[in-house]
């Protein structure tokens, strides 16, 4: 009936992850999200090109057996983006992430960062992969992250290959899909302002908190909150 709502849990997400990292950061989400009943699956991107990530992600989902929150960090939200149109994929979450548009891509969005914005210490590509300045690392990525830990992700770091930045989204699942956003204020990776106009043009449902960029790693319970919060949402139905 148009007009009416309807409540029923999605019980399973997939949680992806961004450039420069790999999917074990997400250990505290994932910790709390299995605490309260969910069955999750952790992607691993190779993070070497856009379609790779995305078609990894999707071998993820197929194996799920149900509907499907589909959860992306940083560039991993790209990643959902292309994803996300998996017909298992009901539900999206960005964790401070990017929301790129038909034809968009990681790069051309930064582009759109106000003037004055925190600029991500980006190396010069080396044979196509590109790295975050070790010693400015902590600063930028994970400033409210324990020294050990954000020394141990700077060192640690994964390769992020020139074809993932520059990936272009073919179908936006945004577009089709109900999303949420997690808005971070104090992140210097992805610059408030342009947090807000991606999820503004997605139309997304947000929350707000303070906190680095690698906010799922420093606040895992803000994290799991807004991906359950997504998945018990009452939609309507037409």
């Amino acid at each position: 009936m148009a007009g009416s709502s309807a409540a029923q849990r999605i019980n399973t997400v997939v949680l992806v992850h961004g450039g420069f990292v790999d999917g074990s950061g997400w250990r505290g989400v994932y910790d709390i999200l299995k605490n309260d009943g969910f069955s999750v699956s952790v992607v691993q991107n190779p993070t070497i090109s856009l379609q790779g990530d995305a078609a990894v992600t999707r071998l993820a989902i197929d194996e799920q057996t149900g509907p499907v929150v589909l959860v992306g960090h940083s560039y991993g939200g790209a990643v959902i983006t292309e994803a996300g149109t998996h017909p298992k994929v009901e539900r999206l979450v960005y964790i401070t992430a990017f929301a790129p548009d038909e034809g968009e891509s990681v790069n051309t969005l930064l582009a759109k960062s106000p003037p004055g914005a925190p600029a991500p210490p980006i190396l010069p590509p080396k044979g196509g992969y590109l790295f975050l300045d070790k010693s400015k690392f902590a600063d930028s990525f994970a400033g409210d992250v324990d020294s050990k830990t954000a020394e141990f992700m700077a060192i640690s770091q994964a390769p992020w290959g020139t074809d993932a930045l520059g990936g272009l989204i073919t179908e936006p699942a945004w577009r089709a899909k109900p999303s949420w956003y997690l808005l971070v204020t104090d992140d210097k990776m992805i610059p408030i302002a342009l947090q807000r106009l991606m999820c503004e043009r997605a139309g997304s449902k947000t929350m707000e908190v303070p906190g680095s960029h690698a906010i799922y790693v420093s606040n895992p319970r803000a994290v799991a909150t807004i991906i359950e919060t997504a998945a018990d949402a009452e939609l309507a139905v037409h």
